[in-house]
């Protein structure tokens, strides 16, 4: 005889009927709808806010309380609120909604691509079971699946103990301000949205971040980000061979190599827990672009290196500075190291009532044990929820690589299959019914 394999197993029989009647107002077609509205306004970092107030308002049109929270004139988060009758636990459902590429010419090519491609601008299209632009799935894709759950318990009418409340982040990219957009703030991204919603009184005793991955996750990497300059000589062509010549360019090179060589012993070093952290040099920047005829005194490069839970960003420092020592040792050049930047790694205690009640429910939706990710190194807002004390974990879609058409790194941020948008959805609510239908005592609070 065959066994059906039960996606509601574990729940008892109100939670059961709960989170039924709300699946039944789960919808492929408002699923497509929504991430395509989401990926036609463009929101890169610094400028969500015509995202952000499109999203309260689509949240105000299903009858949920919604708001739109300003940073400053371009950049906003969008919340909302389901009131259960407050004895028991707050729940936030949490996605970001910048994306780390403007969609334009002027700024994206030719560092995303040698053209803008159709992927890469901010105009959905739909192709079968695929929606398909800018942010399509990291991370649009993923806040419409958090926007779909919460008009799903609200259309079911869940009775809630505790609020459910779901937030849409400005600035979770890992990046500064884009240049030459006339924005004077240099803090838009690095969770710069999640910080401030959370300074704002929008709290929860529990938060579940949704971003791409398909496993239940309690910890990830942190960052910080080093400035490495390289030291050598301004000098002329004409007079290399007369000079002394130390050409900082191809100095420059060098490091970088012997860095990128590095970059997997420190990795090995730090496997532990959910993570494997990396790193790499992500620019190398020096000399002036109107003459090739001299060499600058000095060029820079920066250096994205990954943090485990288990790593201060001070302890990463020294690695790396005693990394660089050896190499400038070994060339007999004077190379600095200035950190810049550090996003602490963050964990949850796997025990505590939101992973069970998620890892319970990733294992109803696939009928075996749950399977760990070991090899985590992307960094998301879920390190500001855990830093600011809110248990978290992160849940996603598994990226798109199986699909009728060529899928690099940007095809895969920038497509999302509905099938496993519909299964997010899902999945949301149940966890999300399975904890704010329950009193403090249930989840350990009391």
């Amino acid at each position: 005889m065959t066994v059906v394999a039960d996606p509601l197993a574990g729940l008892d029989e109100a939670r059961r009927r709960w989170t039924e009647q709300a699946w039944a107002r789960i919808d492929r077609e408002r699923l497509r709808d929504l991430i395509v509205a989401m990926v036609d306004i463009a929101s890169p970092t610094g400028d969500e806010a015509p995202l952000a107030r499109h999203i309260s308002r689509t949240l105000a049109d299903r009858g949920i309380e919604s708001h739109t929270m300003y940073l400053d004139d371009r950049q906003a988060n969008s919340w909302g609120r389901l009131r259960g009758d407050g004895t028991g636990p707050d729940l936030l459902l949490y996605a970001p909604i910048d994306t780390v590429t403007s969609g334009t010419v002027e700024e994206d090519v030719p560092w995303a691509a040698d053209t803008l491609r159709p992927d890469l601008t901010a105009r959905a299209m739909a192709v079968d079971d695929y929606v398909i632009g800018l942010g399509a799935s990291n991370p649009k894709g993923h806040a419409a699946c958090v926007q779909a759950a919460v008009e799903a318990i609200r259309a079911a009418e869940v009775p809630l103990t505790g609020d459910l409340l779901v937030g849409f982040g400005a600035g979770g990219m890992p990046t500064n301000a884009r240049p030459d957009v006339g924005n004077p703030r240099r803090n838009t991204g690095q969770g710069v949205g999640c910080s401030f919603l959370l300074e704002q009184g929008v709290w929860a005793d529990f938060a579940l971040i949704a971003k791409p991955g398909w496993t239940v996750s309690w910890e990830e990497v942190g960052l910080t980000w080093f400035e490495i300059t390289v030291h050598g000589s301004h000098t002329y062509v004409g007079s290399r061979h007369r000079l002394p010549y130390r050409n900082p360019v191809a100095l420059a090179g060098e490091v970088a190599l012997r860095l990128e060589r590095w970059f997997p012993e420190y990795s090995a070093a730090h496997d532990d827990g959910l993570v494997l952290p990396q790193g790499m040099v992500a620019n190398i920047r020096g000399g002036w672009e109107r003459t090739a005829s001299f060499t600058p005194q000095l060029v820079r490069m920066m250096v994205d290196l990954r943090l485990s839970p288990r790593t201060t960003p001070t302890a990463a420092k020294r690695e790396l500075v005693a990394a660089v020592r050896a190499i400038a040792s070994e060339l007999d050049a004077r190379v600095d190291v200035e950190q810049i930047l550090a996003i602490r790694s963050e964990s949850s205690d796997p025990r505590m009532w939101l992973c069970r009640s998620a890892v319970e429910a990733w294992e109803a939706a696939e009928d075996e044990p749950h399977r760990e990710v070991r090899d985590g190194s992307g960094a998301t807002d879920a390190n500001i929820l855990r830093g600011r004390g809110i248990p978290t974990v992160r849940v996603g879609m598994p990226k798109v690589v199986d699909a009728p058409f060529e899928v690099d790194f940007a095809m895969g941020m920038n497509t999302v299959d509905l099938r496993e948008a519909e299964r997010l959805t899902r999945y949301l609510v149940r966890v999300a019914v399975d904890t704010v239908t329950r009193t403090l005592v249930e989840v350990g609070m009391s």
